[in-house]
């Protein structure tokens, strides 16, 4: 058995797989976030911790004693500020926290190479851009700061005792030589820090350190080796064989991804396109990310006072794609690509005296179908060619909503068997590689094919005229 671990924005994921890649036991704990203040997303490291606790011990006591390996994946570019002790010095600033757009500029004008050197444009999503906003808002706290860590690296701190992170996960810092695949001094140097603050560096599937003996033993099961492991972009990706150039997959949770794996490494920080390493060696991924996709629908849901998402879902396949003209900007924590935009704030725009739940649902569904629509518009933009993508996430279980987003996007899309595991598959089959020195080709293998949606001319057509009001009404609200 081989268990992978993803620490994620909602709650913290495990899952159990066997040696042939199949799923045999899965469980969850959840997660809040705190915004006390407009524009920040914060969660206490902590909580990160006894979710972590929790899931694992929600698996079968059976089968976790039967784990040869651990895989970490996690949410990317949370600053975890530890002290001289390895406690947290505050709670840990999220990647959908948009208060440090002013450090940003900071930032590149310190080090006017730092789009050359970490393939990205500097936004407020990152870590770099945190420590530089502690640095000029909480100078007592930045001075304690000893170490600098990632989500899941914290948790791999409770686990093993030890300071690392992965390639992928490190690439979203932006303090990465993203092509060196080391940490870069001179972006450093621009917020303060020294390649003392930050944690050992090792690719996806090597071994980081040994689960520590009492944590073992709470868990049931040796003290085993557990992977350096993955963002949740790279893990989700590795999880269902995307390893390969060209490879591409649609992420549907919390925030939503388009992500293209690539034997180069291809900047395109202009179109706010990111550029990271992948979990596996000499491999690279670019993505187009937006803040919130399957968020909206929770969002919604709530707002609405449905039941559940899932309420919303049949909601509006009633009302029907296209059915009425309301637009709904989905932009509820900012946007990244193409916008690069932490002021711009969700909108229901165009509604009439006709206007109801379903048509509101609908509007909700196209609306993160637009977004993801300008994101795969940068992508091509750059030179990247994208006519299938494979679909994971929790967002993955409508298949109506597939069907929006394969007319507006003009792709097929696949969902695989078990796509909607999620990074937390990639993340145990990383361990596996760890534990048995498997290849990526023998280890992250593909699952199959269960349905496949193709883009309806009809249904494309009809929300063409939506996906172009929608581009001019961000022009529309973004100075509000």
């Amino acid at each position: 058995m081989f268990l992978g671990i993803d620490i994620g924005t909602s709650g913290v994921k495990a899952v159990l797989i066997d040696t042939a890649g199949t799923v045999c036991d899965q469980a969850s704990s959840s997660l809040t976030v705190s915004r006390v203040q407009p524009l920040w997303s914060e969660q206490s490291p902590d909580d990160w911790w006894a979710a972590t606790e929790a899931a694992v011990q929600g698996l079968s006591a059976h089968l976790r004693a039967r784990v040869q390996a651990i895989g970490l994946a996690g949410q990317m570019h949370g600053a975890t500020l530890l002290g001289a002790d390895d406690r947290p010095l505050r709670p840990a600033i999220l990647w959908n926290d948009g208060r440090s757009f002013r450090e940003c500029e900071e930032i590149e004008a310190a080090e006017p190479h730092s789009r050359q050197i970490t393939g990205n444009l500097m936004m407020p999503g990152f870590t770099a851009p945190k420590l530089q906003w502690v640095r000029r808002h909480e100078p007592e706290i930045f001075a304690k700061v000893r170490t600098v860590l990632l989500p899941k690296d914290y948790v791999r701190l409770a686990m093993t005792g030890e300071k690392a992170s992965d390639m992928s996960d490190a690439a979203g810092t932006l303090w990465l030589d993203v092509a060196r695949r080391d940490w870069s001094d001179a972006v450093l140097s621009a917020t303060g820090l020294l390649r003392e603050h930050m944690p050992c560096l090792f690719e996806g599937s090597e071994v980081s350190g040994q689960l520590r003996p009492d944590v073992a033993s709470r868990w049931g099961m040796a003290s085993v080796p557990v992977a350096a492991g993955a963002s949740d972009n790279a893990g989700g990706a590795a999880g269902i064989g995307m390893i390969s150039d060209g490879d591409a997959l649609l992420s549907l949770g919390t925030s939503g991804v388009i992500f293209v794996a690539t034997q180069q490494f291809r900047p395109n920080p202009g179109q706010a396109v990111h550029a990271f390493c992948h979990c596996l060696p000499a491999m690279w991924h670019q993505m187009s990310v937006h803040l919130s996709a399957a968020s909206c629908v929770d969002w919604a849901a709530r707002f609405m006072g449905l039941g559940a998402p899932a309420d919303l879902f049949t909601l509006a396949e009633q009302a029907g794609a296209a059915s009425g003209p309301e637009l709904f900007l989905p932009y509820l924590s900012g946007e990244r690509t193409p916008h690069n935009d932490a002021h711009v704030r969700g909108a229901f725009l165009r509604a009439d005296n006709e206007t109801g739940q379903g048509r509101l649902a609908a509007a909700v569904l196209e609306g993160v179908a637009f977004a993801h629509a300008d994101g795969l518009a940068a992508l091509r933009e750059a030179g990247t060619h994208v006519s299938t993508l494979s679909v994971i996430g929790g967002g993955a279980r409508s298949r109506y909503w597939g069907s929006i987003l394969a007319a507006a996007l003009d792709v097929r899309l696949e969902y695989l068997d078990g796509g909607e595991v999620g990074p937390a598959l990639g993340a145990a089959k990383l361990a596996m590689m760890a534990a048995t020195a498997a290849s990526a080709a023998e280890a992250c293998t593909r699952p199959a094919v269960v349905d496949a949606i193709d883009p309806d001319p009809l249904l494309a057509e009809r929300l063409a005229p939506k996906l172009e009001k929608f581009r001019r009404a961000y022009a529309a609200v973004r100075d509000l």
